[in-house]
């Protein structure tokens, strides 16, 4: 037997009916009838067998709450998830459109829907990674979001400076690789050796320093939460992570004591680069536990600073007021707090996300949304594509 069902409301119905089959991570599915939302059980990650059986099971028993039939299903844009082929799967067998959503543009339709902004808005996407509509790996997202009924119109505006990761998947897991893809960025590369081998072996720094000199599987990623792990890593607070995202959470209790005790701290950052801010932290490594915990403080606060700079820029430019946070990013109350309240002193409003939550395990609500404003538009089987720059700011007339 399945576990429970559990059923919130949104402020507006759904423009079509919708069972969205969510993401990889934190996987959990969602039935978007009218202004219902009937929310599966929080499966876990689906590398897990279990999880992918529950999901099966969950999708069956949504399925039977639909009060009609499907308008579409919606899933990933990464074909290789599990819950986009229980989503192709179950759109061949209704005969029903499968709809791929953007993963990023799914975490700020996750707070359009909860909060039913109308008009367009710019929304700031952070997580540690998802798959973008050019087929390479996103996570530090600058879009732009139309709203209620027409968010599947969006737009990539800006995006945190990518950055190389070395070993690919196994960079998300050992921040001191992104540590050294930083120093490679920088020009330092003949220093990742020298840093890094007393704490990971001569082979290991070594490999790793070849690989991005060569550039062989060092895909490249503008993912908010690799900046964090390449932070960690520059500050010698992380080397291997124990569990997903360790090392930005032992960042964030790092920077929460030091403005706590230094309320009057700041920086003034502008720029989505933060290269430059990653070279300061090497110089704070090795200097202790006060100059780490600045350092840590440091990289939010320029953090924060360069997307609220650019995301006031960009409100400007295509006319609106309204700024969407979402991702699992802002799980972090440091970066959520400081960037938000940047934003509503440059005269935003800022929405976030509300039942649903930050992260993967809320996105199919966004996934749904989404899929249900693309099918009430004329939208058929295929993905959600981002509409052409001068098209985004037409529809804002």
């Amino acid at each position: 037997m399945s576990a429970a069902i559990m059923t919130s409301r949104l402020p507006c119905p759904a423009p079509a009916r919708v069972l969205a089959c969510g993401a990889y991570l934190k996987n959990r599915a969602c039935l978007l009838d009218g202004d219902q939302v009937h929310w599966s059980p929080v499966h876990g990650d689906l590398g897990e067998a279990a999880s992918r059986v529950a999901l099966e099971r969950s999708v069956e028993s949504l399925l039977a709450r639909a009060s009609g039939p499907l308008q579409a299903v919606a899933h990933d844009l990464h074909p290789d998830f599990h819950s986009t082929r229980v989503a192709l799967a179950l759109a061949e067998q209704l005969q029903a459109p499968a709809i791929g959503v953007q993963h990023h543009h799914a975490h700020i339709g996750v707070v359009l829907a909860e909060h039913a902004v109308a008009g367009p808005v710019i929304g700031l996407a952070l997580d540690g990674v998802g798959l973008g509509d050019d087929g390479s790996a996103w996570g530090g997202e600058l879009l732009w979001v139309n709203g209620v009924a027409a968010t599947q119109q969006w737009q990539r505006l800006d995006h945190l400076v990518p950055l190389p990761m070395p070993g690919a998947d196994a960079a998300a897991r050992e921040p001191w690789r992104m540590a050294a893809a930083a120093l490679h960025a920088l020009g330092r590369g003949d220093e990742i050796e020298p840093r890094f081998a007393p704490h990971v072996g001569v082979m290991a720094a070594r490999g790793v320093h070849t690989l991005l000199q060569r550039d062989l599987q060092c895909p490249r990623s503008s993912s908010a939460g690799r900046w964090f792990d390449a932070a960690a890593g520059a500050l010698g607070l992380s080397v291997r992570q124990a569990f997903e995202a360790e090392a930005a959470m032992t960042l964030e209790l790092r920077a929460r004591e030091w403005l706590q005790a230094h309320p009057e701290f700041e920086l003034p950052w502008t720029s989505l680069d933060l290269r430059p801010l990653v070279a300061e932290l090497f110089t704070l490594a090795g200097s202790g536990p006060q100059a780490q915990a600045r350092g840590a403080a440091l990289f939010h606060l320029a953090l924060a600073g360069g997307l609220a700079h650019r995301a006031t820029e960009l409100a400007h430019t295509h006319g609106t007021r309204n700024v969407v946070l979402g991702g699992g990013c802002f799980a972090n109350q440091v970066l959520a707090d400081r960037l938000g309240a940047a934003l509503r002193r440059a005269g935003l409003a800022v929405f976030e996300p509300h039942g649903a939550g930050c992260g993967d395990a809320g996105l199919a609500l966004g996934q749904a949304w989404i899929a249900a404003c693309a099918r009430h538009a004329g939208g058929s089987s295929g993905a959600v594509g981002a509409v052409p720059a001068a098209a985004a700011l037409e529809t804002e007339t």
